[in-house]
């Protein structure tokens, strides 16, 4: 960070000479929700968790210690959170259903691969026909509602994921390393 503001003072580029994730698109409110709902105190997690809450791709959090689980499932709670597996037979479907509705989806205990039929979710591959979004997955097309929210945990402690799965996501939380705290690989 101090790197990235010296090049930005050699530049002339206005920044602060402090960065803080926090301070720039932190809502207090919002965060204290979350520390409610199980995500820990300190700045660290806080970074992560308003990553996860801005980035443009769906987050995949490496969570061993089930930090990251227990935060999205209590977060999400009241927005009926479908919870699923690869291994569940019809796990598409949730998804498929879940998606025009608006339900929030946590795809839980990934392994290192994801099933190339999340693809379209994945990259939000939808399109408009007149004012209406919808994607499509598979041979369903379904209306894609605005506040639909996927999330991907993994369980591994130190997953190697291919680059055709890491170009898919944007966010890879990790706990490796730090006792109570998530870390960018």
């Amino acid at each position: 960070m101090e790197d990235w503001a010296t090049i930005c003072t050699k530049q002339k580029i206005p920044c602060s000479a402090n960065f803080s994730l926090i301070n720039t698109l932190g809502e207090p409110v919002k965060i204290q929700n979350w520390h409610v709902a199980g995500l820990p105190i300190d700045a660290f997690s806080v970074d992560n968790g308003i990553i996860v809450n801005n980035a443009r791709r769906w987050p995949l959090m490496i969570d061993p210690q089930s930090q990251a689980s227990k935060w999205i499932r209590n977060m999400e709670k009241d927005n009926r959170l479908a919870i699923i597996k690869l291994t569940d037979p019809g796990y598409l479907r949730t998804v498929e259903q879940s998606i025009p509705t608006g339900i929030p989806v946590l795809l839980d205990n990934v392994g290192e691969e994801l099933d190339p039929a999340l693809e379209p979710v994945l990259l939000k591959q939808f399109f408009k026909q007149g004012s209406i979004l919808f994607i499509k997955i598979g041979e369903s097309i379904v209306e894609y509602n605005k506040d639909f929210r996927f999330y991907i945990l993994t369980r591994l402690r130190n997953p190697h994921y291919l680059p055709e799965v890491a170009v898919k996501v944007n966010v890879k939380p990790s706990l490796a390393g730090y006792e109570g705290k998530w870390r960018y690989d």
